[in-house]
């Protein structure tokens, strides 16, 4: 852990802090602080700004509700600028959006990027429109005991192709049965995030279960 007094704050007094999402690692919006908004953020755990436009401290969310829970703060290798990590309560943009970097100005053809939120909002999008000709839109119809048939169907193709020590046909089915996960947490309501929240948890369990053994 760095001292706060190592950080470089411009003539103003002020330090640029790129918000992200802990989860999708997406970039939600660039705000200042200043040393007291910094603190202040570390204190509540909650991200606090400077306002430069009405020049007074800003606590997320205070009025919308869209509080962004502080997960880890990290500055660059200059000291003048950090990387806030957040579990945002809503949306982070004042226009409603996810994130305030949502206006598209350039994407290279050859690159094409993937995530798994981006793929679970496609799914969303499926269950939602229903559009002709998609499997997604046939499995989503079919409900849920089709869903968990083929869930089950995928499972079974990861062992066979696993125990066989065929690497390549093993992430092959990997990633069916991911997709196929994914639809069913689509079907049932359930987020990237309850997820990735319940094995967190595991986490700093087994993290403890080593700490006692090691006292032992």
């Amino acid at each position: 852990m760095i001292d706060i007094t190592k950080l470089k704050f411009d003539e103003k007094g002020l330090i640029p802090a790129i918000v992200v999402d802990t989860v999708s690692k997406k970039v939600l919006t660039l705000a200042y602080m200043n040393e007291e908004s910094l603190k202040i953020t570390m204190e509540k755990n909650l991200t606090c700004f400077w306002s430069r436009s009405r020049n007074e401290l800003w606590l997320k969310g205070e009025t919308s509700g869209n509080y962004q829970k502080v997960v880890s703060i990290t500055a660059d290798c200059d000291y003048d600028a950090l990387v806030v990590e957040v579990e945002p309560m809503g949306p982070a943009c004042h226009l409603g959006k996810e994130s305030c970097f949502h206006n598209d100005l350039y994407a290279n053809p050859e690159k094409q990027s993937f995530a798994l939120n981006g793929l679970y909002q496609l799914l969303q999008g499926r269950k939602e429109n229903l559009p002709e000709g998609s499997y997604t839109t046939y499995l989503f119809q079919k409900g849920i005991d089709k869903i968990l048939k083929k869930v089950g169907e995928e499972n079974t193709e990861v062992i066979i192709a696993a125990k066989a020590g065929d690497k390549k046909e093993t992430i092959y089915e990997l990633a069916d049965l991911c997709y196929h996960a994914m639809v069913l947490m689509v079907e049932m309501g359930i987020s990237i995030k309850d997820v990735h929240n319940e094995l967190a948890s595991r986490h700093i369990i087994d993290k403890k279960v080593k700490q006692e053994k090691m006292t032992k």
